[in-house]
């Protein structure tokens, strides 16, 4: 450990290491919390920030994170916030049960929890009453040990949600977690934390929303832990539209069990830089995995995802859709693997990534990869890169239609190929309807380059 840490001060880490120091005198957490950040701490230290030369970061560039002060957010405040703010916010006007964050501290007052059998709470309450099932889940399943990012949230959660569905029970109405970072200060930081356990034969509906309402150049790093346990269908749509000055990290993590049914959206609109590393693995047979992403960008933007869908066990499906509309000098970037284990014969992947180019300085770049130690199995992978077809064009405009209102129409119906896999209805329709807004209000999109 200490030759880590001396590491870390060569890094230029020893801030990072100065602000972990308040955990060690921490009394309130439980004993087996400590050992946790601990250990993320020090792989943080060994690590260090990832920089263009490492095969997994080499078209996403960080420096502009680690140059930021480091200023993680160490208590809770509502900032005035009442539930009528709240409802002027993507979703808030949706019927589901809420639980909302501030700067990634929970904020009882904005929130709308559950009660009865089903746990939806906050993580730090959780950990300061029965944190049986946080340890046996915690920490488990997010993987420190390649993402400097995931590393360093382990060191620094002091909250995010807990939701727990026992076997069997179906949530009727969504839960909608809601994080808003208010961007006050530059480096300001937060690190949610987020476990989520769908038992055996239940069914979940998840929204998770990141948005902002600053606009100083702020840092928010989420990790989320899922597990869908045998039969489970858990459907998660998250929605990234932070500050264009912000910079937003997160990982998905998402062990899947027999015959479970997992699908999950990732919309990202927001922020300067933005990266998703979503990694699922398919731990038991005959189950099914759907991925889907959708990252509008315009301006400087960076969108990034980075997916692993690891096949353990046979009979299994797994499917990836990512369509990206870049515009402007911003840059989308996905990286894909389908990784089929030798004992997951049967295997049926498929994985697509495209991008539609709206000016002649985006840029994307787009890595899907297979890796196939099974000899049964059907996977393929393809990616595109492309402008709006001329012909589609002319058709419309060919109809009486402008030539900005064919351009904005093409453009939705490129979004609308992964925004209509959203299952859940009112969820979908709300997401359709800011895609087409953000093209009304965005006059450049419409516009030949």
């Amino acid at each position: 450990m200490v030759q880590k840490l001396e590491k870390a001060a060569v890094k230029g880490l020893d801030a990072y290491l100065r602000k972990f120091e308040k955990f060690e005198r921490e009394p309130t957490q439980p004993s087996w919390v400590f050992p946790l950040r601990k250990a993320g701490i020090a792989r943080f230290a060994e690590l260090g920030f990832p920089t263009l030369k490492d095969e997994d970061w080499r078209f996403t560039n960080v420096a502009p994170i680690a140059k930021l002060p480091f200023l993680p957010a160490f208590s809770a405040s509502q900032n005035g916030w009442s539930a009528d703010d709240i409802r002027k916010f993507t979703f808030g006007n949706l019927t589901a049960n809420r639980l909302v964050f501030i700067d990634g501290h929970y904020v009882s007052d904005l929130s709308t929890p559950l009660s009865g059998k089903i746990r939806a709470e906050s993580l730090a309450s959780a950990l300061a009453s029965d944190s049986s099932l946080l340890e046996k889940h915690l920490g488990q399943h997010a993987q420190t040990e390649h993402n400097a990012f995931t590393a360093l949230n382990t060191a620094f959660f002091q909250d995010g949600a807990l939701i727990h569905v026992p076997p069997g029970v179906t949530v009727k109405d969504p839960i909608h977690l809601l994080f808003l970072s208010t961007g006050q200060e530059t480096g300001a930081s937060s690190h949610p934390r987020n476990l989520i356990v769908a038992e055996k034969g239940s069914h979940l509906t998840l929204i998770e929303s990141h948005i902002s309402n600053g606009n100083a150049p702020y840092f928010t790093n989420a990790v989320t832990e899922m597990i869908v346990g045998d039969k489970a269908v858990v459907e998660h749509c998250k929605f990234q539209d932070e500050s264009l000055n912000a910079f937003h990290m997160a990982a998905l993590h998402a062990h899947l069990e027999r015959g479970s049914n997992f699908i999950s959206h990732s919309i990202s609109v927001g922020a300067k830089l933005a990266r998703n590393n979503i990694r699922t693995a398919l731990m038991g047979e005959g189950l099914e995995c759907i991925l889907n992403g959708l990252y509008l960008t315009q301006g400087d933007q960076l969108a990034d995802h980075h997916m692993v869908v690891e096949h353990a066990q046979p009979r299994c499906n797994s499917h990836e859709y990512f369509n990206g509309i870049l515009s402007g000098r911003s840059k989308g970037v996905f990286h894909g693997r389908i990784l089929v284990r030798q004992a997951a014969q049967k295997t049926d992947a498929k994985q697509t990534n495209k991008n539609l180019l709206l000016s002649e300085d985006a840029t994307a770049d787009t890595k899907p990869q297979l890796e196939i130690y099974a000899d049964d199995v059907k996977c393929t992978h393809g990616a595109t890169v492309g402008q709006l077809n001329e012909e589609s064009i002319f058709y419309l405009r060919a109809r009486g239609i402008g030539a900005d209102t064919a351009r904005r129409m093409l453009i939705h119906a490129f979004a609308g190929e992964i925004i209509e896999r959203i299952r859940f209805a009112p969820l979908r329709e709300e997401l359709d309807k800011i895609v087409w807004e953000r093209l009304e209000a965005s006059a450049h999109l419409a516009q030949a380059k």
